[in-house]
């Protein structure tokens, strides 16, 4: 994988470009997706951005939200507008299987390939250019920087600051996470400057959803959360069932599984959500336990130290009692 400042001097000759990221994008894939994309187009590039499947309503409010492919839904246009591009994005995955039943497709594709993102062990052997650095707050920081660093920063308009800085804002736990850095607020200042509405951006990603998500939620924290206080963990585990009964829908699950660590002495995180075609989990720790190593070993998952995920194939109880066996085994990591 070359150095991605070797397209620098070619982003002035206009080309068919795909952008992409990972399936069920969160803010920080949509929005490094979008702000890309509203960069992009201002030197005359013909973009589409494709999602491998649906997302949570609550993105689409974003500047060029509507324009995105479904993958899934619109097959054909996205195939077509993946094959006939020259460059393609990969924004906010490490490695292909992210990408869900796009994987096969990016893989034989010959156009040239651009990766851009945060996680750990990145797949670089199928890029041809890229910047992988796990030391960034997210994935639209680093659009950010890819747009300073290009020498275009004139072109981060009011469409780039708001795609962006709902990515950053929320990868960061409203600037909370430890990888709010400096260099963090040094971008948020600038994307002030551009006079786009912070607290409007907050609005439309938090103050967007239905009753049946609180009750959900409530149901879920009163009847669905175990507590482990001999491994300092809670695990919340979701049987397909409350999906349906509370209609929860693509995104209505963000966020859930942050509860637990507000209880005092809890320092490991768990939801797993029987989705039906498999289970997904979702990891979040405080301190110096490695979420991102316990999902590789236990869950075939993966992400950042204090912030990973993982699925499965196995029945629920088979998946949370693989989850149990896992607290036995690093008992001692979990109590320090």
């Amino acid at each position: 994988m070359k150095p991605i400042s070797e397209i620098f001097p070619l982003l002035s000759e206009p080309k068919k470009i795909a952008v992409t990221f990972h399936q069920k994008p969160d803010a920080d894939a949509m929005g490094s997706g979008l702000g890309l994309y509203n960069f992009l187009i201002q030197f005359g590039h013909s973009v589409t951005v494709i999602s491998p499947t649906n997302w949570a309503g609550f993105l689409s409010w974003m500047p060029g939200g509507k324009k995105v492919l479904d993958f899934e839904m619109q097959n054909e246009k996205a195939l077509n507008a993946l094959n006939e591009a020259e460059w393609l994005f990969c924004l906010d995955f490490n490695v292909l299987s992210r990408t869900r039943n796009m994987e096969r497709v990016i893989a034989d594709l010959k156009c040239i390939k651009i990766l851009i993102d945060h996680h750990q062990q990145p797949q670089t052997e199928v890029f041809d250019y890229g910047i992988s650095d796990t030391q960034k707050s997210s994935t639209a920081e680093m659009v950010f920087d890819f747009i300073i660093n290009s020498g275009h920063a004139e072109k981060i308009n009011t469409e780039v600051s708001e795609c962006l800085y709902a990515g950053v804002m929320t990868d960061t736990g409203s600037f909370r996470f430890n990888s709010t850095s400096a260099d963090v607020h040094r971008m948020v200042a600038k994307l002030k400057q551009t006079g786009f509405n912070h607290s409007q951006v907050h609005e439309n990603l938090f103050d967007n959803f239905m009753e049946g998500r609180f009750r959900f939620f409530g149901n879920t924290l009163l009847h669905r959360m175990e507590i482990f206080y001999e491994y300092n963990t809670a695990l919340i585990a979701i049987p397909q069932k409350d999906l349906i009964k509370y209609n929860v829908k693509t995104g209505d699950t963000e966020g859930l599984v942050n509860f637990p660590l507000s209880i005092k002495g809890i320092k490991l995180a768990a939801v797993i959500i029987d989705r039906g075609d498999e289970r997904k989990s979702s990891f979040r720790s405080k301190g110096g336990f490695d979420v991102n190593t316990f999902a590789r070993k236990y869950f075939n998952g993966g992400g950042h130290f204090n912030a990973a995920g993982g699925r499965n194939t196995e029945p629920l109880e088979v998946v949370v009692e693989k989850f149990k066996n896992a607290l036995k085994e690093n008992k001692e990591h979990l109590n320090n």
